[in-house]
This record gives structure tokens, sequence and C-alpha cells, in this order.
């Protein structure tokens, strides 16, 4: 067997996100870039070493990227230097740039080639390990490390070419296919069966398995922990604050008291709960031609089980099969994933705009940083920036996450391409939701308990016992107990002598009227603290949040 393979490397790969939108404003004809030159590293091209001519690369032979690999891959590509594009037309990839870049290798143009470059290569070797199809026999470990490196190698240099490719083709899939046939020119023993590449596919067959494996690598490896990480921290200043009581408000009124830990535990339960849905989500792929039947691979190779080869393949991504498709896979687990996050999302939703009125109310203040201003023409202003960062954040999140639940499953009959532009944009509901996550966290940091506005307020509501003291008057056979209690506090300022008189001239035992007059709004709790307390036992983060 000749082995003078030879891969084609780029001489040079990028790891500077500047250096980035440079590359790109070389590719894309009359493109703008405005970006700040100051802080440039000459450094930031790093050269990578030819390979050993003869093709012997020290690697497994077996192809297999998960997403955590290819985020350390791609971090290293693209080591961000603080710089960002001011012509980026979403916030996402300008303003927020910094915070969204743990996105980058799974939703971005990139990513997307990526993925799809290694689905390809991985069926050329599935089809050189299946007997019956004696045109591409079973690849050695030369062929095989030489397709690993063009995985593993894969640089924005090679994404640009595909790019160039796509100017001619006007179709982006095709272009992965003539890009691995260049690329694969110099091995031999892939020279000999180039036409393999891409053997029986549709198009999207790549893509929904591109999309799959990156939509599965992306929530397990950067929202899901996320998630976890806003359910821990909430849970712990459920625990924190267990026991510090706090006025209840419903409609906005004053009621029944509570802990602010147990307010917090409930919205850590809310948020565990929902996490359980996504373990329940079943990540799917096809893999059966032009409209779901295999046709050109039955009349092709007629002996080949090829559902069955389809199943293997599509598995051995680490994604269920789906069997019954048309042209495409019809989304259905992609709608119900996008509606367990927006849920989730909804959640927190509620939570930001809670802890909003608690800081209005005082019962928060926020820690102050040196330098930062609230308000350009009110100096003593601290907003609570991070809590409406959020909302407004997981606001846009939902309604592109949303539209997408609803689009995705319809297409007419075996398909039509309105699904191809719009799975185009799930990196921008998961990046506005990444951005939300990480503002809530932010704010939290931020908190520290006013606890003598909370108890300020406790003591000017003593009218709040008129609930105990009625429910008593109950137990002990007290005549029209409610309609008493409403006479005296409806519309009336409630005090604590007031009360402890009303408590006196009741008709009950000694021990209970003595119990009633020990009582006091802070002290009027319930199980609060307790269920605040025992809060992780009803959050489950083991078996949720994780998609199988």
């Amino acid at each position: 067997m000749d082995v003078g393979c030879s891969v084609a490397t780029p001489t040079s790969l990028f790891i500077s996100s500047a250096l980035l939108s440079s590359v790109t404003s070389n590719y894309c004809s009359k493109r703008v870039s405005i970006l700040p030159v100051n802080g440039w590293n000459s450094l930031a091209v790093r050269r990578v070493a030819p390979l050993n001519p003869s093709c012997k690369v020290s690697m497994s032979t077996s192809i297999k990227t998960s997403g955590t690999e290819i985020r350390q891959s791609y971090s290293e590509e693209f080591h961000d230097s603080g710089e960002f594009s001011i012509m980026g037309l979403s916030p996402l990839d300008g303003r927020y740039a910094q915070k969204t870049k743990d996105l980058r290798p799974f939703f971005s143009e990139y990513g997307l080639i990526r993925f799809r470059v290694m689905i390809e290569i991985k069926w050329l070797l599935k089809l050189s390990e299946i007997p019956e199809i004696k045109e591409v026999s079973e690849l050695g470990e030369d062929a095989r490390s030489f397709l690993k490196v063009i995985v593993d190698n894969f640089s924005i240099e090679d994404a640009l070419e595909v790019k160039k490719i796509e100017e001619k083709t006007n179709h982006d899939v095709k272009a992965i296919e003539y890009f691995l046939k260049q690329k694969c020119k110099s091995c031999s023993e892939l020279a000999e069966v180039l036409e393999f590449f891409h053997f029986g596919c549709t198009s999207e067959d790549i893509n929904n398995l591109a999309y799959a494996v990156s939509l599965k690598e992306a929530l397990n490896n950067v929202i899901l922990p996320l998630m976890i990480e806003l359910c821990k921290t909430i849970s712990n200043l459920a625990k924190e604050n267990a026991n510090i009581p706090m006025l209840s408000r419903t409609h906005g009124q004053p009621a029944s008291p509570t802990t602010l830990g147990k307010e917090m535990a409930n919205f850590a339960v809310r948020l565990g709960n929902q996490g359980k849905i996504f373990s329940g989500v079943r990540i799917l792929g096809k893999f059966a031609g032009a409209v779901g039947n295999y046709n050109a691979h039955k009349v092709a190779y007629p002996n080949i089980n090829w559902p069955r080869i389809a199943e293997e393949f599509v598995t051995s991504l680490g994604i269920g099969f789906n069997p019954y498709v048309t042209q495409i896979e019809p989304h259905d687990y992609i709608a119900n994933l996008f509606n367990a996050v927006v849920q989730f999302n909804n959640i927190l939703i509620d939570f930001d705009r809670d802890i909003w009125s608690y800081i209005s109310l005082g019962y928060f203040k926020q820690i102050t940083k040196p330098g930062e201003v609230g308000s350009s023409t009110m100096p003593h202003k601290v907003n609570p920036i991070d809590f409406e960062n959020s909302e407004g954040n997981l606001c846009l999140a939902n309604a592109v996450l949303s539209a997408l639940a609803m689009k995705l499953p319809i297409s007419r009959m075996q398909r039509d391409l309105t699904d191809s532009t719009v799975l185009r944009n799930m990196g921008v509901g998961l990046g506005h939701s990444l951005l939300a996550y990480s503002s809530t966290l932010r704010g939290i940091g931020k908190l520290q308990v006013n606890k003598s506005r909370l108890n300020e307020d406790l003591e000017l509501t003593w009218e709040v016992l008129a609930e105990p003291i009625q429910t008593v008057m109950r137990r002990y056979g007290v005549p029209e107990p409610y309609e008493k209690l409403k006479d005296f506090t409806r519309g009336r300022a409630i005090t604590k002598d007031s009360i402890r008189v009303f408590i006196k001239n009741l008709e009950l035992p000694d021990k209970a009227k003595s119990e009633l007059l020990e009582l006091t709004p802070h002290l009027y709790v319930g199980e609060a603290e307790k269920l605040a307390k025992d809060v992780d036992h009803a959050i489950d983060l083991i078996s949720g949040f994780r998609l199988q």
C-alpha cells in the first residue's frame, strides 16, 4: 500500500477573534470591518508543523470528536483578545461576543461546516466497514489518521475554502463534498474512493446529524451546566436566608409572612423540576436518503440491510435513530427541547422580576463596584441592571425558541426548504438564554440582604395576624370569626397594641389566648424556615439537566 499521503494543512491558524473578522473581510468582497488595532499580538498567528510525509500520524484510528474537544480546539484557535467587531448586525456577535463565545464552536457557520465535515468523513469510514461494498475496502490506519487530522485540525482557513467552493456550487453541503475530495486527493488510498463521499446521501442526511450532534454537545457542555449553576446558586440563597422573616405580598398587598429563604427555595425547586424534562428529550437523527426510503441505496446495493446500517451509523454519533422520516427528520424533538428551555426561561423571568421587586422595596441592597455608573444623570442610582438584562434577553430567547418550536415540525409533503434558514437561528435563541443566565448569576452575586428593612415592613403590618386569630377562633367554636376579624381590620390601621386588646377580649381558653398574644408578624412564618433548609432534598440535579 502506498503510504505517501500528505495532509494539505493550512500554514496558519487564526486564534484572535479580531483576526477572524479580518479574514472574513478578505473573503467577503466589499465587507467593511472596523476593529481596534491596539493590543493586536503579532503572535496571534501560530504555525502548524507539517505532518510526516509518510502520513503515519500517531493518533487513534477512529474519529470521535466530542463537544468538549471541539470547544478546547476552537478556544485555542480563537483566543479572544478583548476586541470585538462594532459592525456586527447581531449584538450576540458584537457587544456580547465575549459572553457568548462558548456557543460559537457549535452554532457559528464555522461550527456547522466543521460538524458537516465530521459527518461526511465518518460516513465514508462506515462504508469502508461494510463487506458488501467491495469498491471501498476497509481503510488502513494511514488513511484513517489522514481523515482524523482533517477533522481535528479543521481551521478557519478550511471553512473559508468551503465557502469559496460554495460560491460556485451555490450549495453549501455539496461544497463540503468537493472540499473533501480536494483534501483527500493527496492520499492515494482515499483518492481511489473519492466518489463515495456523500454516497447515497441527500443534503439533509448530513445536515440533520450535524445539527443534532452540535445541539446535544452545546446543551450538555454550555447551556445545561449553567442551568445547574443557577439552581445551585438560588438553592444556596434559600438555605442562607431560611430563617429571615419577610412580609409576603399577594395582589401587591401585605399577606401572611414567609421567609426570604423559602421564597428563593420555591424558584430553585421549580427550575430543578424543569431540568428533569431535559433528560427525557431524545435527540434524533435520520439517514435514509432523498425521501426516507433508501431508494438509491437499494438500487446500488440491493442485498445490504440499509435501515440497519443507517441505525448503526446514527447511533454511533451518540444520538437516537428515527426510522420513519421523509427527506428530513421532522424536528419534533427540537420542538420538545426548545419548549423545555422556554419554560425554564419563563420561571427565571419570574425570579428576575421578583428579585427586582424586592430590590425596589429595599429588601436587598446591591454591592457596588468602584467606577460603575448607575445613571448618567442621577449619581445616587444603583440599578438592578443584571436582572433587567436577564429578563430582556430571556424574552428575546423565548421569542426565537418558540418560533423555532412552532415552525420546525411543519414541512410541506416530503420536504420544503423553510426549515433550512430557521435552523440557523438555534444559536440566536440559545445565545440570548446564555446571556440571561450569566446576568442573573452576576446579579445574585451582588445581593446583600437588608434585614432592617425587612423587619420594618413586618413591624408595620400587624394586621397579617388576623388570619391565625380567626383560625384559632374557628377551632374553639367562636361564632363568625372571619367576619369579626374583617370588621376589626379591614380599612383600619392595626397596631401591636390594638390587636393585643382584641385578643384579650376573645372568649378563648387561656392557653390559646396566651399563645396568640406571643405571636408577632416576625414569628408567623409556619414551616417556611424548614422548607427552605430542606430545599436540596427537593431538587435532583443528577438525573436531570442532561441530554442522553
